[in-house]
């Protein structure tokens, strides 16, 4: 009931803030805040005033006829469970306001090249929501973690307030509509369509998942929740750190060429292992993170194949992420927006026939989605070679290619290593004459499970790392160059003087 009363809150955030502010905002900022400071804030104030305007009207509307809305959402819960899910829906829309706001200072600062407080501003979100549940759970229940997800998104906003209004954004109580602010409008409305097919690819979610059973849909969401950990850390971190540079690059291409790619393919090397990694340890790491007395066995191999499901695509998620901002980069929105809403209707249509044709369980609806980025990150990568007159298809892939045997044989030696030091496997599948005993572990018990998850992880780390070596894999010098400045020099490259951005010196006018 927690997560389904997000769908409509989520809906009016994605569409607001994502719809605008990746593909449309940030690409005019940047060239703004280099010609005219004044007016690149003025266009922000301008930009946040809309959206709070925007979002006032449409939470309004939706909290309004949530209830009737809910019932054909989520047909598989009850009529009092959804009366729940719209109460806790309604509270939640607040949070959604400080986000609309919040993610306006998160493009600002990440245009001025300023990403480690946007990047820790999430975490005070969850930190929000996690203190919320366990200090608030005893006494309101449900409503705890409701509470913590609106003072997160609060933090989210503060911890971001003091660098903005530092590097010159102000609040001002006007809006001024210019060729900039309907620029940013203009770029918007292809992405702004995309979004609303994206919304309701996840409203299609909630539909299915429902009617396979109410479990379905934590089963779904945990697991996205799971698969989204490489794809935060090495996928959406890229593609954002990426696009002021792209946007920068846009008019030279052999600079613009070899940051993309560059991006494309370090995020290739960073992704693949984690992704074989969720999918040979999907049930040690969903027990680890998850597994309590009320989310019992079942629970966790239904979520762990959910997890599986979604690795297969996690690296054309990061991807497609990347993809995309590189033709927003290039003030082309319409091409991502068109190959994105073609293969959301096909995920759809995927789920359609797995979940009420076949009758499959909830891990279908993630294969569905991994179908869907599949042919979203193919398809923009193709697109993107051509434009970029990149040469022959094969070529751009040949790093990628290192990077897919180096995961597929680290993936073997985990999979080998998890089941043969598994005392349940040897009990249930292999002959018991050996002596079996002295050397595996009984993962019944938490650490001993939490130890043969971290041995596997590290010798497939240590395998991976092996084979990109052998395949004298460019990425692998990269990396290790970067661990080497930062831990070694203790310091970073800097960051180049001629593109360095000035403290604002304006005032509060």
């Amino acid at each position: 009931m927690f997560f389904a009363a997000f769908r409509l809150p989520d809906l009016i955030f994605e569409v607001l803030v994502f719809g605008t502010f990746s593909a449309a905002f940030i690409p005019v900022f940047t060239g703004l805040i280099k010609k005219d400071r004044r007016e690149a804030w003025r266009v922000a104030a301008t930009v946040v005033n809309i959206g709070l305007l925007l979002f006032l009207f449409l939470a309004v509307l939706l909290a309004a006829f949530s209830p009737h809305l809910y019932g054909i959402l989520a047909p598989g819960f009850t009529n009092g469970q959804q009366e729940i899910i719209v109460s806790l829906t309604r509270i939640l829309f607040v949070a959604q306001g400080f986000f609309v706001v919040s993610y306006v200072l998160t493009a600002v600062l990440e245009s001025s090249r300023r990403f480690l407080v946007p990047a820790i501003a999430p975490l005070f979100y969850n930190l929000g929501i996690i203190f919320g549940t366990l200090i608030l759970a005893p006494r309101f229940h449900l409503m705890a973690p409701v509470i913590g997800v609106i003072v997160g998104a609060s933090l989210h906003f503060l911890i971001q307030l003091p660098l903005s209004l530092k590097l010159g954004f102000r609040f001002r109580p006007r809006i001024s509509i210019d060729e900039n602010v309907k620029k940013i409008g203009h770029l918007a409305a292809p992405r702004l369509i995309e979004v609303s097919v994206i919304q309701v690819a996840k409203t299609a979610e909630l539909f299915f998942a429902s009617l396979i059973s109410t479990a379905s849909y934590t089963y779904f969401t945990l697991g996205n929740t799971i698969q989204l950990l490489p794809v935060g850390l090495f996928g959406t971190s890229i593609a954002k750190a990426s696009l002021p540079t792209l946007s920068r690059q846009a008019g030279q291409t052999v600079a613009f060429r070899k940051t993309l790619f560059d991006a494309l393919y370090q995020m290739t090397f960073l992704i693949l292992p984690l992704s074989a990694a969720l999918i040979v340890l999907r049930i040690p790491v969903v027990r680890l993170i998850f597994g309590t007395d009320i989310f019992d066995w079942e629970a966790t191999v239904q979520t762990g194949m959910v997890v599986s499901a979604f690795a297969v695509g996690v690296i054309f998620q990061a991807a497609a992420s990347l993809l995309a901002r590189a033709f927003y980069a290039m003030h082309d929105t319409r091409t991502p927006v068109i190959v994105s809403i073609i293969s959301l209707l096909i995920n759809i249509t995927i789920d359609f026939i797995l979940v009420r044709v076949l009758k499959f369980p909830a891990w279908s609806l993630a294969l569905g989605y991994s179908i869907g980025v599949f042919i979203q990150g193919t398809t923009l990568f193709i697109l993107v070679n051509a434009r970029l007159k990149n040469g022959p298809i094969l070529k751009p892939l040949k790093p990628l290619f290192k990077s897919v045997a180096a995961s597929f044989v680290s993936g073997g030696v985990m999979y080998f290593m998890l089941k043969f030091f598994d005392r349940w496997v040897w009990i249930k599948k292999l002959p018991v004459n050996l002596p079996f005993e002295k050397f595996v572990l009984d993962t019944r018990y938490t650490g001993n499970l939490l130890l043969l998850t971290i041995m596997v992880i590290v010798v497939g780390a240590g395998v991976y790392f092996l084979i990109s070596y052998f395949l004298k894999s460019q990425e692998l010098s990269n990396f290790i160059g970067l661990i080497r400045r930062f831990f070694v020099s203790k310091k970073v490259e800097p960051v180049p003087l001629k593109e360095t951005e000035p403290v604002s010196d304006l005032d509060n006018r």
